[in-house]
């Protein structure tokens, strides 16, 4: 991880204490920070540890290390002081989907992402300090793993009647007058705003550029209204230490739980959630896909999937707990993935494929999904790993020249001649579990 200058560090500082301190406040001046030195340095440096590929204009990390970094970032700091800057053309790379479509991202060039990452290290201390305790997505200090462990702590509380939402297109359908509006309610600056429309309208007349920098804070901006009528929702309705109503988002992925208590289905409260969720998602011109939006009651057998877990209810009594474990679409994936990568390497040695191409793959993975209760999906996978590397080793020296059969190759062979992955421990809660 880079750590950026002390000063830019104390600038975030002042302005999230300040933002925090009162509500109500409209920063201005802020552009003047915008384009300093040290802040559109330290975007470079962000920009440089997430690797990314080049942009519409060619240069990659390396040239623009080549033609030499200050003389760049020099040259912005003066675009951006003249009122002159003007972001180059976005890239465009279609990433095919499972069910047959493609995922439009929209790459920046290196260039244009210091200057998104100089507007995100002064707005983003603003809205950190107005974004909800639910809310996961893309922010500092949070991660996908607390949203699951704050579902599976609320169906534990028996909240398991369950709005699972879907919306079509979010990230090509936010509009941005909506959004510059709600930028403007804590942004006194005109500067900041005309470059907050630069930058919004280099993607297009709608919709927010998948993979930019400021596009996640902009995401979670967008979607903070939602957040504020579940809060509030969920604080009206708690009982004491009881709760009714409990959500979680990440990005564009919502859950809310609503508890199955007699009373509160009584009440009606999952049909007025699900109603008013349509109507503030109304008020954003947002379109919920009904085709993937369900309301699920887990009490009766029903399950979810969140974030690549799939939720369920599991044991009766006293004895029942939320259970969640990998999806088996996305085991599925991965093994195919896994065995795509030793057909493509297939003339490499067996230990270059393996510590090179494999174990990063499956450390990643294993590390993302080791949560829960994953024991089995990871033994599953452990072994089927196992079986693909022993054939692909038997490929590479058969029986008829001196090898051996796919079958006979030792653990010894695998995993301390060949340093295969071999950590596939559970984690769940704060134990560690094999």
């Amino acid at each position: 991880m880079i750590k950026t200058s002390i000063n830019v560090q104390d600038l975030r500082r002042r302005i999230a204490t300040k933002a925090k301190a009162d509500k109500a406040h409209r920063f201005w001046g802020l552009y003047t920070h915008v384009w300093k030195h040290n802040i559109l340095m330290a975007a470079y440096q962000s920009a440089k540890a997430n690797n990314g590929v080049p942009g519409s204009d060619g240069k990659s990390f390396k040239d623009v290390e080549n033609e030499g970094v200050d003389k760049l970032v020099e040259s912005l700091s003066q675009e951006l002081q003249s009122l002159s800057y003007r972001p180059l053309p976005l890239r465009i790379v279609k990433i095919p989907k499972d069910n047959g479509k493609e995922r439009t991202i929209k790459i920046a060039a290196i260039r244009d992402r210091i200057v998104q990452g100089a507007l995100k290290i002064v707005l983003e201390p603003i809205f950190e300090m107005d974004f909800q305790d639910g809310s996961f997505g893309y922010r500092p200090k949070r991660t996908a793993h607390q949203a699951l462990e704050r579902v599976r702590e609320g169906i534990g509380k028996c909240l398991t009647d369950v709005i699972d939402l879907d919306l079509k297109a979010y990230f090509d359908t936010v509009r941005h007058d909506l959004l510059l509006s709600k930028i403007a309610k804590r942004v006194d600056d005109p500067l900041i705003l005309k470059l907050c429309k630069v930058v919004l309208k280099s993607g297009g007349k709608i919709g927010l550029p998948q993979g930019s920098v400021i596009g996640p804070v902009f995401a979670n901006l967008f979607l903070n209204d939602i957040d504020k009528m579940l809060e509030k929702a969920q604080q009206v309705t708690l009982r004491g230490k009881y709760e009714t109503i409990r959500y979680a988002r990440f990005a564009d992925d919502l859950i809310v739980l609503v508890s199955e208590f007699p009373s509160c289905r009584r009440d009606k409260w999952l049909e007025k959630v699900d109603f008013r969720l349509r109507q503030e998602f109304g008020k954003l011109n947002l379109t919920i896909n009904e085709d993937k939006t369900k309301i699920v009651r887990l009490q009766s057998g029903g399950s979810f999937d969140f974030l690549g877990y799939t939720f369920r209810l599991t044991g009766e009594g006293r004895k029942r707990r939320a259970d969640y474990r990998p999806m088996l679409k996305k085991r599925t994936e991965f093994l195919r993935s896994i065995k795509k990568i030793l057909r493509r390497n297939r003339f490499r040695p067996v230990e270059e494929v393996v510590q090179c191409k494999l174990n990063p793959k499956i450390r990643g993975w294993v590390n993302y999904f080791r949560h829960g209760h994953s024991s089995k999906d990871l033994r599953f996978v452990k072994w089927q790993i196992e079986c693909q590397v022993r054939r692909f080793a038997t490929r590479q020296t058969p029986k008829k020249r001196g090898g051996t059969r796919w079958s006979t190759w030792s653990q010894e062979d695998i995993y301390s001649k060949w340093n295969l992955h071999s950590n596939y421990r559970t984690l769940y809660g704060s134990g560690i579990h094999r």
